[in-house]
């Protein structure tokens, strides 16, 4: 499936700006998506490490306990691939479109 975005472009003379669609190339989709997924399993790791600190500090330390805590942490921390998606077609605007 194809990702586009439209971003609000500013015209000369306009007080409305127009709506430029960029769509990003499966070469870079798959890119994106591969760093997103590196950058999820480093998260997910960190937020399970640092969920057992936490848990041994404040004397909560169950599986459970250490679970609930780092997926507490990842759903915080982590972006979805949709996020990095839009970044990379703003980018791409910013390169088309600003001058």
């Amino acid at each position: 499936m194809v990702f586009s975005k439209t971003f609000p472009k500013q015209v000369a003379g306009s007080s409305y700006p127009s709506w430029e669609e960029i769509i990003l190339t499966s070469e870079e989709e798959t890119e994106v998506e591969r760093r997103c997924r590196q950058e999820h399993f480093q998260i997910l790791d960190e937020c399970l490490q640092e969920a057992k600190i936490l848990a041994i500090k404040h004397a909560i330390n169950t599986e459970e306990n250490q679970t609930l805590l780092a997926i507490a942490l990842f759903e915080k921390r982590s972006s979805h691939e949709i996020f990095w998606k839009e970044n990379k077609a703003k980018e791409k605007f910013d390169r088309l479109f600003k001058h």
